[in-house]
């Protein structure tokens, strides 16, 4: 993982190979300030903290202190708990920008937001792609009508395990919530799927590690469909960077400024991986009828007919940079290859059931 210090985000303004080409659009304020981010120590919050600092701004996180608790010991923390409720600690505080990385319940947003709607300047939400409830459409875009929950289920969601049981409707909830609280002061981000070094979901890391294990590697689906994903270290530079901007709107966070088809994308596994590996594409209906399950036991795949296109072009003229994806791919092995070889795979065939599909399919043909 590339680490983010003055140094590396000069470099990428410059270009330099291996480094998020990072825009800065005109406006930003040039003066530090202070960052409080709701979350922080996991995932994609330490992306954002590291932009943070290594601009010079002072960064204050709130959680519960429970993950990573001493991953950035000279960054305070207040400590508190949305689920009960408890965000006393942050009362009275001020801060320029403030980024909520952890909201899943539209009461647990508003909450916050009231609480600090006359002590921050502006609020970015990290929301999801998943508000669309029709994500099969050929340019989902920003304008694109998003899910809503009932009243009744927004009131039963107290909790972030509630809101997550619900994902794509409270999300939605939780951005207009945000806006009811915070009106004109308000960033949404929409990302798809996050990717890269330290994302224990499993739902990319699966395929650089299949392919660099080598050997006949299933492939799902058609092989010219478009896989979209972004990458943690991308998304966290560019939330400070739109806070810092307060740059108001909604913005669907997804890759690439081209197509990637999911053969190409194997195929730069492999290629950059150096491994020997074989592909054989299955089609839609074999897997199907073999009761693979989209997204969990394949990651990325979805048969045709669910997949889409989700329209970045507005986030890619607010700044998002994107690395190559040959360097995610690199990256997240390199990660991947330092967890335990016991560790529990969160998705991904299996080595014997992918022996038997593969199998299977050669009986059939």
């Amino acid at each position: 993982m590339v680490p983010l210090t003055r140094r590396s985000l000069l470099a990428a303004g410059l270009g330099l190979p291996g480094l998020p080409a990072v825009t800065r659009p005109p406006g930003r304020p040039a003066a530090a300030g202070k960052l409080l981010v709701l979350g922080g120590t996991r995932f994609l919050g330490p992306p954002i903290v590291e932009a943070a600092l290594a601009a010079g701004w002072e960064v204050t996180l709130f959680n519960r202190g429970r993950s990573n608790p001493g991953r950035f010991p000279a960054v305070e923390l207040v400590t508190g708990d949305r689920d009960a409720g408890t965000l006393d600690g942050l009362a009275g505080r001020d801060f320029d920008a403030a980024i909520d990385t952890s909201g899943y319940a539209p009461l647990q947003v508003q909450q916050a937001c009231e609480l600090l709607r006359d002590h921050v300047a502006h609020y970015l939400f990290v929301s999801s792609v998943s508000v669309y409830p029709d994500q099969s459409a050929a340019n989902v875009d920003e304008s694109t009508a998003t899910s809503t929950a009932t009243p009744e289920q927004i009131a039963a969601a107290k909790t972030i395990r509630d809101g997550a049981s619900n994902y794509g409707p409270m999300k939605a909830e939780c951005e207009r919530a945000a806006e009811r609280a915070m009106p004109g002061r308000v960033t949404v981000v929409r990302p798809g799927l996050i990717v890269g070094p330290e994302d224990g979901s499993d739902r990319f890391t699966y395929w650089p590690a299949r392919v660099a294990r080598g050997g006949e590697v299933l492939a799902p689906g058609d092989r010219d469909a478009e896989v979209q994903f972004v990458d943690v270290r991308d998304l966290g530079v560019w939330c400070f960077d739109l806070a810092v901007r307060r740059a108001a709107g909604t913005f669907n966070a997804v890759g690439f400024r081209g197509r990637l088809s999911f053969a190409e994308l194997l195929a730069g596994c492999k290629v950059g991986l150096n491994t020997d590996c074989s592909f054989t594409w299955v089609d839609d209906e074999f897997l199907r009828e073999q009761r693979v399950v989209p997204y969990r036991d394949l990651p990325l795949w979805l048969p045709k007919g669910q997949r889409g296109h989700f329209d970045n072009s507005k986030a890619l003229a607010a700044g998002l940079g994107l690395r190559s994806v040959a360097a995610t791919i690199a990256d997240t092995q390199a990660w991947q290859a330092t967890r335990p070889a016991d560790h529990r795979w969160r998705a991904g065939l299996g080595r014997e059931r992918e022996r038997e599909l593969l199998a299977a399919w050669r009986a059939r043909r």
